[in-house]
């Protein structure tokens, strides 16, 4: 197992309208990108980093609203816009990508593979949903995010990123040809059932289920993650894998 070596880090910042999208780059290899979660910022990626980023090309970035990107006013922080800042960040570092989105980020991920699966080459979901079918818990969730929102201290409007407005990217599932593979902590009982779904209309290569670990799963065995993540880029046919 890697045991972790100081890595240099290439920071960046790239414009998508009128919004600056800050991260950093480390390592050569397979190329690999992170999105984080709601109300988190890149550096909930640091230990998975630091371990990938020997042999792979790891980006780590903020989404719009968070960590050091940009805040813009409330009404911009919808799906398309995110999906607009993930194309930004690769044109700055390199497509096609493994994407390895945590939560919100799992769920850009695949909103993203949707809309130009020729740029993903992988997905990694990390205790990840597919969004609703159903409106009314459609509002469940959105309510649960208002109520969330006003307890931390984000950005106005930054929780719109996390609401739910339709059913686009769990009726289109099927449509996603990306081998996948899922990470779940074993304490995270409201994502579980998220792979079954998963499971059944997906590329599902194989799950990494994490004991004791929560949401945050990542975080707590980020060492572990990556040893996962390297063994499953290591099986794909991939350009830079040896």
């Amino acid at each position: 197992m890697f045991q972790g070596i100081a890595l240099d880090m290439t920071s960046f910042e790239v414009v998508n309208g009128e919004v600056n999208i800050v991260g950093e780059t480390a390592g050569v290899g397979p190329q690999i990108v992170c999105i984080n979660g709601w109300a988190n910022n890149r550096d909930v990626w640091s230990g998975l980093s630091e371990n990938l980023s020997k042999d792979h090309q790891v980006t780590t970035w903020d989404l719009r609203g968070h960590g050091d990107s940009g805040a813009p006013p409330p009404g911009n922080y919808g799906r398309e816009e995110a999906l607009k800042d993930i194309s930004a960040v690769l044109d700055e570092v390199g497509r096609p990508c493994i994407l390895v989105g945590h939560s919100l980020g799992g769920y850009l991920s695949l909103a993203y593979a949707l809309e130009k699966p020729d740029e993903v080459s992988a997905l990694v979901l990390v205790a990840a949903g597919p969004g609703f079918r159903k409106i009314e818990a459609r509002e469940e969730w959105n309510e649960s995010v208002r109520q969330s929102a006003v307890k931390l201290d984000l950005a106005e409007g930054a929780e719109e990123l996390s609401m739910h407005v339709d059913s686009h990217v769990i009726d289109h599932l099927d449509e996603i040809k990306a081998p996948t593979f899922l990470v779940l902590g074993e304490r995270d009982k409201r994502f579980a059932a998220s792979a079954a779904v998963f499971e059944k209309y997906l590329d599902v290569k194989g799950t990494l289920v994490v004991p004791d670990a929560g949401h945050m799963v990542h975080v707590k065995a980020c060492n572990e993650v990556a040893e996962t993540i390297r063994s499953f880029v290591s099986d794909l046919d991939l350009e830079g894998n040896d």
